[in-house]
C-alpha cells in the first residue's frame, strides 16, 4: 500500500491527542475511487462530482 500524504501545517492542541490528517485527493490517486482495507474487509472511498466523500463496503 502507498504512503499517505499528510497535510502540512496541521497540528492538534497541545492538550489532546494528534490526530493525522490525509487530503482525499491524494488517497484517490486517479480522482475517481480508493480502496481501504481493515480487518481484511475491502473498502471504497469515492469523491463524487459535488465534491463530496461516499465510504462503501
Amino acid at each position: 500500500m502507498n504512503a499517505m500524504s499528510q497535510i502540512p501545517g496541521t497540528t492538534a492542541a497541545p492538550d489532546r491527542q494528534t490526530i493525522d490528517t490525509y487530503d482525499a485527493r491524494a488517497l484517490i490517486k486517479d480522482g475517481v475511487q480508493a480502496c481501504i482495507v481493515l480487518d481484511a474487509q475491502i473498502y471504497y472511498l469515492r469523491i463524487t462530482r459535488a465534491g463530496k466523500l461516499i465510504l462503501t463496503k
